[in-house]
């Protein structure tokens, strides 16, 4: 009968959610690497350069890879010979290690857990409760997983009962193109399966835990039907042309995982969990012994890439920018911006539109007049920094709000991340305006280019609340320019054709 600790666990699940708040995995970093030096298209394999320079950066300075850093997700297998010294739950133990992980005075990571989830959904503070599967296994060990899942790729989930007859790879080539770019690809795809709806979900979450392996059965070829499936879909994803960003180019995943469970003869469940530049997960054994140790990552682990401009790059004074100035500006291109910008997200929106409902200024006299909104919800600042890791949040979800911010906030433009709607994309076009988009996954890297933060509106909504930025040559990319055209419909259109011509995937 093994003994285990509630300080062993408590202390456990704090150190590695720490850990992988700014280590990536070296099997992943391997694997965005070779992405890099595979990539074709000059837009993709800028933005893989920043995520790759970004997970360096993070890991020598300890700072979030990505400012969501995420809801906790915990698989736990307890074994049965396993007995608890603990006046706490499993459930209790494991939300106070979560709760001071994120409460780290030394290396703050961002709350945006909100409950009740409807109505007021006010934030938890520090990030409980985690979302926690528990199963009960023969031995004498408890084996547990520790995830930090985005909610920029949570978002892009699906699920699908199929008739038992239906062709798994047409509905994965079909759905995935439907996801957009919010879950910052190259990523991995996890997929479930077969048992019931809920299990699917599960098994499509629980495979994103397991290693990137691909190229390792690409080189000793299937064994099994569950494996010529996984290459079969690593090929044709990425032959898709979606690219890095959802801007076009060779890699699109960078694995895929399937688990499968026996299911009912009528029926074909399949789930499929995309995990994004940002994957943060790590696995640890309690054996009696101790709490669990991590053990550091050697920086060698990491390439050493340097941004690189091009003759294209353009640096930019928004203090000084005209609206003429901007329709000069093509899809594609790369911009420095130096500069003020203002910020705002979810709530900021919906709250600025209760303002405007009402006739009312907006509060210290905010004026979003010629200026560009920056989507993003920063990272607490530590030390001397301006404000802590603070990457793009996926634009869509301010899409309703964009005629209110053209027309009556006069905004001259937008930074996200991910492609834009239809409407929102006539919108942009008819008020001459323009969307940038920052890399999702650099986060500490897009940091280090904003040189002074300070909230001017709406405090209480925490890291939702309006910011202004002072910038200097923080990197963007043209998404969507003045005449509405969108690099996110172009480029992917233009690389698939390419892949399906002559390109090998990675």
């Amino acid at each position: 009968m093994t003994l285990i600790k509630q300080s062993d666990l408590i202390d456990s699940i704090a150190d590695s959610l720490q850990y992988i708040s700014f280590y990536h995995s070296k099997d992943f970093v391997d694997a965005m690497y070779k992405a890099y030096q595979n990539e074709r298209s000059e837009t993709a394999k800028n933005a893989i350069s920043q995520i790759l320079i970004n997970s360096r950066m993070s890991a020598e300075g300890k700072r979030p890879i990505c400012q969501d850093t995420g809801i906790v997700v915990i698989f736990v297998k307890v074994g049965m010979q396993v007995s608890w010294e603990t006046s706490m739950s499993l459930n209790d133990m494991i939300n106070e290690g979560v709760r001071r992980a994120y409460m780290n005075p030394d290396n703050p990571l961002r709350a945006s857990i909100v409950s009740p989830p409807i109505g007021p959904r006010k934030n938890t503070k520090d990030n409980t409760p985690a979302v926690i599967h528990v199963e009960m296994i023969e031995g004498d060990k408890v084996d547990i997983v520790v995830s930090a899942k985005g909610g920029g790729s949570e978002n892009k989930s699906k699920f699908e009962i199929l008739n038992p007859s239906d062709s798994i790879v047409d509905w994965v080539l079909e759905t995935v193109p439907k996801m957009g770019a919010g879950w910052c690809p190259p990523g991995v795809l996890g997929i479930g399966i077969g048992g019931s709806s809920e299990k699917a979900m599960v098994m499509a979450k629980e495979s994103l835990m397991a290693p990137i392996n691909i190229q390792e059965l690409i080189d000793r070829g299937p064994s099994s039907p569950l494996e010529e499936l996984r290459l079969e879909l690593f090929e044709k994803v990425n032959q898709l042309g979606i690219g890095a960003q959802g801007l076009g180019g060779v890699t699109t995943v960078l694995d895929i995982k399937i688990n499968e469970y026996p299911t009912h003869a009528a029926s074909l469940p399949i789930a499929m969990i995309p995990n994004c530049a940002a994957t943060r997960h790590a696995h640890f054994t309690l054996d009696g012994s101790g709490p669990a140790v991590l053990v550091q990552p050697k920086l060698e682990d990491w390439p050493v890439i340097s941004q690189q401009k091009n003759d294209e790059t353009l640096s930019i004074n928004l203090d000084t920018l005209t609206r003429q100035d901007i329709q000069n500006w093509r899809p594609g291109q790369t911009l420095l911006l130096s500069g003020k910008i203002l910020t705002g997200r979810d709530a900021a929106h919906k709250r600025i539109a209760e303002y405007y409902e009402r006739g009312e200024v907006l509060p210290n006299e905010v004026d979003f007049t010629d200026k560009f909104i920056y989507y993003v919800g920063p990272v607490d600042a530590v030390g001397d920094e301006a404000v802590g890791p603070a990457g793009p949040t996926t634009s869509t979800r301010m899409d309703k709000f964009t005629s209110m911010m053209l027309e009556q906030a006069g905004i001259m433009g937008m930074i996200g991340k991910a492609e834009r709607g239809a409407d929102t994309i006539k919108q942009i076009r008819a008020n001459k305006s323009v969307y940038l988009i920052a890399v999702g996954g650099a986060a500490y890297l897009v940091s280090k280019a904003i040189k002074s933060a300070k909230v001017v509106a709406f405090e209480d909504l925490g890291m939702e609340a309006i910011y202004e930025f002072e910038v200097e040559e923080m990197p963007v990319t043209v998404a969507v320019d003045s005449n509405g055209e969108s690099v996110h419909t172009t480029g992917p259109a233009e690389w698939n054709k390419k892949l399906l011509v002559s390109i090998p995937t990675i």
